[in-house]
């Protein structure tokens, strides 16, 4: 018989990951719009402001992996998940750009530490030979929180034209996903104890370096088009509302990917599932590049979910198989420094060349480096990847 997989404490961080995503996309599409219309920001200032928090998350990044391994897991969990939740309720006092700028900077520190903290504790409460299969499975919960909250979003904007209420709605969303973590109850489990304290491989993967270049590339190319859609779509398609249906094809993508790539991840396929997410992802950022109709934006959103669904998954496995038991959260936090690198790096020189460019050329950037990714994997990081893992 097979183990169970959705036991009750994988069910309640599945829930609690699914809060933490809706109330953070909730926001972050629209974002450089509530910018525009109430600090009247410039391109170059909307991604300089916008990148902030993945520079906050990334700097906390490799300390929530050292301390979710040297600390009990349900204690930083939840200190981390209630100054993420607490975060929330900055924006809606937020009166000048400076200090909405200073408060989503901040407010990345929090993300960055609880994404890492609730994901291995989603990796714990998994039997061994579920994991790589609940991993595929656990990132559902923020592919449908993709899905529905931008929809959601742009939907109570038009009804109500009030970003106060999106922030309300953020904040209690994250007060509900804080609540149900609190209810986890968890077994001791190993702690890093032997090691020197200020040893790298403590805050970093070391060999799963070659994997963190390439998810920089991947997350770098979703830096540019998840953020800059809204606005492309509105100045250069002249289509207003459409921004709720991408992100919703984008995440029936990912979805199905995740649901189709779950068994394939269980029978041991992970650098295959790698591969393959990458070359479909990559033909979808073309298509968006290339071809500028309402019907290939809502093609390539779907094109690319497919292929995340299935790349992401198999990359968060190829970090877990690299590391020891007792570096899970190290492995972790490394996916996540890689991902935060590439989105903020990607954020940023998407606005400089959407300000200088174009939109079009931001998006060809985003084509072009997720292209050198993909070329890297295949003549490099597929074969380290089996060669180097432990499981």
């Amino acid at each position: 018989m097979q183990e169970r997989l959705w036991n009750v404490n994988y069910l309640k961080v599945w829930v609690a990951n699914f809060m933490i995503f809706f109330s953070f996309m909730l926001l972050t599409p629209l974002l450089p719009l509530y910018l525009k219309d109430t600090f009247d920001a410039n391109k170059d200032t909307i991604g300089l402001v916008l990148s902030g928090y993945a520079l906050t998350a990334l700097i906390i990044r490799p300390f929530s992996g050292f301390f979710v391994d040297s600390f009990p897991r349900k204690k930083v969990l939840l200190i981390s998940y209630f100054l993420f939740f607490s975060f929330f309720a900055g924006y809606l006092v937020a009166g000048s750009l400076l200090l909405f700028a200073i408060i989503r900077t901040l407010h990345g520190a929090p993300m960055g530490a609880t994404t890492v903290a609730n994901s291995t504790v989603a990796i714990d409460v998994l039997h061994p030979t579920r994991r790589a299969e609940g991993i595929g499975y656990y990132g559902l919960s923020n592919n449908i929180a993709t899905a529905i909250a931008p929809a959601i979003a742009i939907y109570l904007l038009q009804k109500t034209q009030s970003y106060e209420l999106l922030f309300w709605i953020a904040l209690l969303t994250a007060g509900c996903g804080f609540a149900i973590n609190s209810t986890l109850k968890l077994n001791p489990k190993e702690l890093v104890k032997d090691k020197p304290k200020l040893s790298l491989d403590r805050f970093f993967l070391l060999k799963g370096w070659s994997e963190c270049v390439i998810m920089i590339c991947h997350s770098f190319a979703y830096g540019i088009v998840s953020t800059y859609v809204a606005i492309y779509e509105k100045e250069e398609l002249g289509v207003t509302g459409g921004t709720g249906v991408f992100f919703a094809l984008l995440s029936i993508g990912l979805i199905v990917s995740r649901l189709i790539g779950g068994p394939s991840l269980r029978k041991g396929r992970v650098a295959k599932n790698a591969g393959a997410g990458l070359v479909v992802a990559l033909s979808g950022y073309v298509i968006f590049a290339a071809v500028h109709t309402l019907w290939a934006y809502y093609a390539a959103a779907l094109i690319i979910g497919l292929g995340s669904g299935h790349m992401y998954p198999a990359f968060q496995t190829m970090f877990i198989n690299l590391a020891p038991h007792t570096q899970r959260g190290t492995a972790n936090s490394t996916l996540f420094i890689s991902w935060d690198t590439g989105l903020g790096l990607g954020v940023l020189a998407g606005g400089i060349a959407a300000e200088h460019l174009g939109y079009h050329s931001a998006f060809w950037l985003a084509a072009a480096i997720y292209l050198l990714g993909t070329i890297g994997f295949f003549a490099y990081v597929q074969g380290h990847f089996i060669k180097n893992k432990l499981r």
